[in-house]
């Protein structure tokens, strides 16, 4: 049966999500990241590019090469949100599909074309998306993962690209030998020394030639040109931890900015699982010091989703962890061993005003966003804002609540 395999990628995802929540942002060139000189910039919209501005380049050169720009630190939660939308859009509409990103998709269509199509019903699942979510999404089709990627890539922006069977070599040819998945800017750099430019020079080249410059490399490359390296499709499965980390924009040994943090990431992560409806059943805290080392600890706890058994467990971890009392560059939260689940009672400590105390609490986040209302304690810094990527042991009494 010949295989049909289709790749979805959100146009531009971070920025898109941004422009959903503030029309005013439409047209206007785009930075999503982090916001101090020692932030990196996550997603970049289309008005960015032709300033040399990209993904994973420093913020402060991308503001200065686009002084223009608007700059965003970002939402996690919202972003999560959207990704969640499109994934159950997918999930009911296809057999199998693999999720590699928050905002790409791989989807195995092979056999619909005897019924209805495969070209036709990508584009409306395409459309579905589009009207459902508010957000622009493109699509490559064709008989491998690999092609269907690349095709995806010269679909972009908002728009879709089938490669017929049979054609792959075609459609490759003329393309930049950046253009291949795995060619990062060593290889490229190798490549070019070689006096290759474009994959056709590549799909000429024989396989021996390329294992020797390359390695094993080397093979995938030429396969990949050729338009015949056929990677398994991955089915989507539950994610098994979240975590959110908070470089500083200096390094600090201010314990109070430290703890603080700790305790304002371990809040966000323990509504992020009871949004989910799931539980945890291990906490994990990295450091990593301005000299770059980086540790870690983790603990199990019985499965919980609850602040007054996350937050101060990820305090107790830090507190063990900090040994060395030398400045810390950057700091994280992990929750893993994730199962589904509703909070259950504890019928010795909770009490049925703190159970009412966090579906209040949870409810306004859901509404208002998850920064509209937290506990005073993980507010008495002021590196509390939007995390990146996702306390003492009273009940939560003095809250918050920040108008949006």
């Amino acid at each position: 049966m010949e295989k049909n395999i289709l790749h979805l990628d959100l146009d531009t995802f971070f920025v898109s999500c941004e422009r959903l929540i503030d029309r005013r942002l439409q047209n206007r060139p785009l930075l999503v990241g982090g916001t101090g000189d020692r932030g990196v910039v996550a997603a970049c919209s289309y008005e960015t590019r032709p300033f040399g501005v990209h993904s994973g380049m420093s913020m402060k050169v991308a503001r200065r090469l686009c002084p223009e720009a608007v700059v965003i630190r970002g939402n996690s939660s919202i972003y999560t949100k959207y990704s969640h939308i499109v994934t159950e859009i997918i999930k009911e509409s296809v057999p199998v599909f693999e999720k590699a990103s928050v905002d790409e998709f791989y989807a195995d269509l092979s056999g619909m074309d005897k019924f209805y199509g495969c070209y036709k019903y990508a584009s409306e699942l395409r459309k579905r998306i589009i009207k459902e979510s508010g957000l622009p999404i493109s699509f490559g089709l064709s008989a491998n993962k690999i092609v269907s990627k690349v095709a995806t890539g010269e679909a972009k922006p908002n728009n879709q690209l089938k490669i017929d069977n049979g054609f792959e070599k075609d459609f490759l040819a003329p393309l930049s030998i950046r253009k291949i998945p795995s060619v990062g800017t060593k290889t490229y750099q190798i490549l070019r020394n070689l006096g290759v430019d474009t994959v056709k020079v590549v799909q000429e080249m024989p396989l021996e030639m390329m294992v020797s410059a390359l390695g094993i490399n080397g093979k995938t490359i030429w396969k990949r040109a050729h338009g015949i390296d056929n990677p398994p499709l991955v089915p989507f499965h539950e994610r098994k931890s979240i975590s959110t980390e908070r470089t500083f924009n200096k390094d600090t040994i201010d314990l109070h900015v430290l703890k603080t943090t700790i305790f304002a990431m371990a809040e966000n992560l323990a509504f992020q699982l009871r949004r989910g409806n799931k539980l945890a059943g291990t906490i994990s805290v990295k450091i990593r010091y301005s000299d770059f080392n980086t540790y870690s600890k983790q603990v199990k706890i019985p499965y919980s989703s609850a602040d007054h058994v996350i937050i101060p467990r990820a305090l107790e971890l830090f507190e063990k962890l900090y040994q060395r009392r030398l400045l810390i560059r950057l700091v994280g939260v992990k929750i893993s061993d994730i199962v589904s689940g509703h909070y259950q009672i504890n019928l010795f400590d909770d009490t049925e005003e703190m159970v009412n105390l966090y579906n209040a609490m949870d409810k306004v986040r859901m509404r208002y966003g998850e920064l509209s209302i937290m506990r005073a304690s993980s507010m008495g810094a002021k590196t509390i804002g939007r995390f990146q990527n996702p306390f003492s042991g009273e009940p939560p009494i003095l809250l918050a609540h920040r108008k949006q």
